[in-house]
């Protein structure tokens, strides 16, 4: 088994950095796997601190067969970044191992990713490889280490070359997307959310890399790999990225589990798909009853002053 390359993607955030870097070199594959290490430019001068210390940080990395820190000389966004750079370092490889500054992951996680990316090189169904698994119940007579869905994950993740290269930054055909129900309805397979940030995305409104991955596998009838115990927790959810999620998600990570259990020809497992689905719409009416009670707040604020004002 060849191993994959690992690619990291930071800014400004030091803590969730150290603590990614420190679980990722404590993992048993880390000595033999190539490290690169992409450091993004300050957007503003009020970043130019925090990316100054991560990039002091990185001086210090050891642990990995090599370490590649490629410092940007301009501020390029995390969506832009990811992709300019998974395309170097897959193209290059034949495959990667992706994570972002805020990703713990579990000793066995390199493991997972590099002998699922062996494993299921040869399935063309398979565009995605992701290390985390979303907090739903696994069905107990299910014996299998993995489990396929229509959704990609963007926390830990691995592709191949012949999979990244199908993607169309552009997303040429949206108009046609926009306006045909049926095909909106089969891409929320994935969850309900999926139609609604591809338009966010086409509208500006957001910038996702991982949006239009997601229809990438879409639009090739393609699915990502899960494992059914997490191998990832994501730390960065208190706001300090240029993501951030109103989801409070609690992720037990796969410490001892060494022995995965894959199949060839692997199918969507239907109780699983359920319970994702379940996950998906719970999370989207979460985030829009957030919204209503933020706007709900801005108002109160607003008004109440003005009501209980007797000059």
């Amino acid at each position: 088994m060849t191993l994959s390359p690992i690619i990291i993607f930071v800014y400004k955030r030091l803590w969730h950095t150290q603590q990614t870097l420190e679980a990722l070199r404590n993992n048993r594959l880390a000595d033999k796997s190539d490290l690169y290490i992409y450091s993004d430019y300050p957007k503003d001068e009020k970043a130019k601190e925090g990316v100054k210390a991560v990039r002091d940080y990185l001086k210090s990395i050891n642990g990995f067969k090599k370490i590649n820190t490629i410092k940007r000389e301009r501020h390029f966004g995390l969506a832009d970044s990811i992709i300019s750079g998974v395309t170097e370092v897959i193209n290059k490889y034949g495959k990667a191992i992706v994570l972002e500054d805020d990703l713990v992951s579990s000793p066995n996680f390199l493991r997972f990713m590099n002998e699922a990316l062996d494993f299921y090189e040869e399935d063309k169904r398979i565009f995605s490889v992701t290390g985390y698994c979303y907090p739903i119940e696994i069905p107990t007579n299910y014996k299998y280490s993995v489990y396929l869905y229509y959704r990609c994950c963007s926390w830990g993740w691995g592709t191949w070359t012949d999979r990244w290269e199908k993607v169309d930054w552009q997303v040429k055909d949206y108009q046609l997307f926009k306006n045909d129900q049926e095909t909106r309805k089969r891409f929320n397979r994935g969850g309900d959310d999926l139609s609604t940030l591809m338009d966010f995305q086409m509208r500006g409104k957001i910038d996702s890399w991982a949006i239009r991955w997601c229809y990438t596998l879409f639009k090739n009838n393609a699915y990502c790999l899960y494992p059914t115990v997490s191998k990832i927790k994501n730390i960065g959810q208190d706001g300090s990225g240029t993501h951030f999620s109103i989801r409070r998600m609690t992720t037990t990570l796969d410490k001892n589990n060494e022995n995965q259990v894959f199949r060839k020809n692997l199918q969507i497992n239907e109780e699983i798909l359920r319970n994702l689905n379940r996950h998906f719409r719970y999370d989207l009416q979460r985030k829009i009853m957030h919204v209503v009670q933020d706007a709900i707040d801005r108002i109160a604020l607003f008004v109440l002053p003005k009501a209980y004002d007797t000059k």
